[in-house]
């Protein structure tokens, strides 16, 4: 009967741990990357909090957004995608979301996607409705060819891959990887 006792007291518990476990294997997401290894990166990085958008699906419809550079300052200097407006991430200037309409469709992008993902929790916190974070970031959209923009807002074929163990991610050839 006491085998039976410790069993009734357990048996609760588990069902209060078991749901946490099974949302944590739900993690991922059916958008793709360009290459499996990074799409298990990216996908154990961020938390998705925030909806994602890919960068075929983000090219379809670039008109539709405001896009906002969650990397440091140096970065963006390097390189950004062409429109971006920095916000910037350790310190980021959320006074450039002041001058937006609460109802804009805001794209935030960072290197893979997990600072871009904090910098758009605060979009939502500050009470924009349509937030979005660059699945596989700026890294992907390299990896996929697409045109970025220096400082000087002139075509580039330079990256800022963050550091020589984030850089092996970009894999696109054509464009120099800046640290």
């Amino acid at each position: 009967m006491k085998v039976f006792k410790n069993y009734f007291f357990i048996f609760p518990f588990l069902l209060l741990i078991l749901p946490s476990c099974s949302s944590a294997q739900k993690k991922g997401t059916n958008l793709q990357l360009s290459n499996s290894n990074f799409k298990q990166l990216v996908d154990k990085t961020i938390d998705f909090s925030v909806p994602l958008i890919s960068v075929e699906d983000f090219q379809a419809h670039k008109y539709d957004y405001i896009v906002f550079d969650a990397r440091e300052k140096k970065e963006f200097n390097v390189s950004h995608i062409p429109g971006a407006i920095y916000i910037g991430y350790d310190e980021p200037d959320l006074s450039v979301l002041s001058t937006q309409q609460k109802n804009k469709k805001l794209l935030f992008y960072c290197s893979i996607g997990y600072r871009s993902e904090k910098i758009a929790e605060k979009a939502f916190e500050l009470g924009f409705t349509e937030v979005y974070n660059l699945y596989g970031g700026i890294f992907e959209w390299a990896n996929q060819g697409n045109e970025l923009n220096s400082i000087s807002e002139e075509k580039t074929q330079k990256v800022h891959a963050y550091s020589w163990l984030w850089g092996k991610w970009i894999q696109n050839a054509k464009y120099e990887k800046v640290y």
